[in-house]
């Protein structure tokens, strides 16, 4: 009799499970994909829109590689209480005001022309973005076990190349039209950051901070994803202190990985559509479709690897793979764009800029993966703002350094090889993470 009533049982409880899994991903992980996509539209419009403003107000590429970085230096200094303030405060409070200030000073970027106001418009908006991106890595922590984490954020974190494919492509037809007498890389600033006020207002009334506040959840449902989130909580793990984790080896070394991918993946995404235009000589509207290819491919590269990731429940080599492949990539772009300026075939180079958008992308699932897996609530809520601050250091350096040293010996070379140097160091260094805290 009891045999048979545990059998009932069980079969019950895995459909409770894999209905309460189901309904979550299908709540919350389009929303935030969504939000994700209008948080790289903004963070990233000036990579287009340098285009335009290097024609229209003479900016040189130093100028532009110091106000495409000049954004991370308020990003980083605000990485850290951003972080915890979605675990003292409220992560749907936080997400709704951070979206509406930086929506609104992305609109007001298209203002600008001076240098001084470029680098101040970008820094401001630094400061407005820097809570976002550490409290949704928390958020999803509150939310999905440890099986479907990195499935989560590889979702998540698909709107990075989603954002490109989207942005690319739109951002060059904008680039090539002026309307009511303004030209288009101006209307381009607008136009992507009016999404960011509109879905942070959507935000506040849509998102719970917990399950236990989920009126959208049955309460049976309620029930059974605290209880798992609750096992999977390591006993060390929840008394860690904050300190302890910002100060482990294994944090550290996070970071130091973070910052080596970041950047290999910044110097890409703000010099990648300038470099496109300038080896191929095509059109403003051509390098927008065109520069949406590599992109696709990573977000497709990205999904697989999450998902592999989580079947296997496997993190370092998973994150090291990827450092790899932009690793070879980077090494035909710097053999292709070397002393003679000899490019080859267009679509040759597009391969390789796709493998170097494969390597910084499909890294980052299953690298945020882990630090939420070894670390308590807050010592994990802290940990990432670290991780991601120091990793976001790279966001001003990497740029900033790329354009310097284009400006100076006239070639996209040497810039590329010491993205080459950081995807090495960063394999040798993801292979050395510890599996536990």
């Amino acid at each position: 009799m009891s045999t048979a009533i545990s059998s009932s049982i069980a079969p019950a409880a895995a459909h409770l499970g894999d209905r309460t899994r189901r309904h979550i991903a299908l709540r919350l992980l389009p929303f935030v994909f969504v939000l994700y996509i209008a948080n790289y539209l903004d963070r990233t419009s000036v990579a287009y829109a340098a285009i335009g403003m290097s024609r229209d107000l003479g900016f040189s590429d130093r100028v532009f590689g110091l106000g495409a970085g000049i954004f991370f230096i308020s990003y980083v200094a605000l990485q850290i209480p951003g972080a915890l303030l979605v675990e003292l405060w409220s992560a749907r409070r936080m997400i709704c005001a951070t979206m509406i200030a930086w929506g609104s000073l992305t609109a007001l970027t298209g203002l600008v022309h001076t240098p001084a106001q470029l680098y101040l418009a970008r820094f401001v908006l630094g400061a407005a973005e820097a809570g976002f991106f550490p409290g949704v890595i928390v958020y999803l922590s509150h939310w999905f076990r440890q099986d479907d984490r990195a499935k989560a954020t590889s979702n998540f974190m698909s709107a990075i190349p989603i954002s490109f494919v989207i942005g690319s492509s739109i951002a060059g037809w904008i680039l090539g039209h002026n309307w009511l007498g303004v030209i288009g890389w101006r209307w381009l600033f607008l136009l992507e950051g009016l999404p960011a006020i509109l879905l942070g207002i959507v935000a506040f009334f849509y998102l719970s901070n917990f399950p236990s506040e989920a009126t959208w959840l049955a309460a049976d449902q309620r029930e059974w994803i605290q209880a798992r989130l609750n096992e999977e909580k390591p006993a060390a793990a929840q008394s860690m202190p904050i300190w302890t984790a910002l100060r482990s080896r294994t944090t550290l070394l996070l970071a130091f990985v973070c910052f080596l991918d970041y950047f290999v993946l910044y110097c890409f995404m703000f010099w990648f559509p300038t470099m496109l235009k300038r080896l191929s000589g095509f059109s403003d509207v051509n390098v927008g479709l065109l520069g949406a290819l590599p992109y696709l491919v990573a977000f497709v590269a990205m999904q697989i690897n999450g998902w592999h990731s989580d079947r296997t429940r496997e993190r370092r080599w998973h994150s090291a793979v990827p450092f790899l492949i932009s690793a070879v990539g980077l090494v035909g772009l710097v053999i292709q764009t070397g002393q003679t300026g000899h490019t080859g075939s267009i679509g040759f180079l597009l391969v390789l800029f796709t493998m170097v958008a494969i390597g910084g992308i499909a890294f980052l699932p299953t690298f945020w993966a882990i630090p939420t897996e070894i670390l308590g609530l807050s010592a994990a809520a802290a940990a990432v703002g670290l991780i991601n601050a120091v990793g976001s250091v790279s966001g001003f350096a990497g740029p900033y350094l790329f354009g310097y040293l284009n400006t100076r010996m006239g070639s996209f070379s040497y810039g590329l090889a010491v993205m080459l140097v950081s995807s090495l160091a960063g394999a040798a260094l993801m292979l050395r993470t510890p599996r536990r805290a």
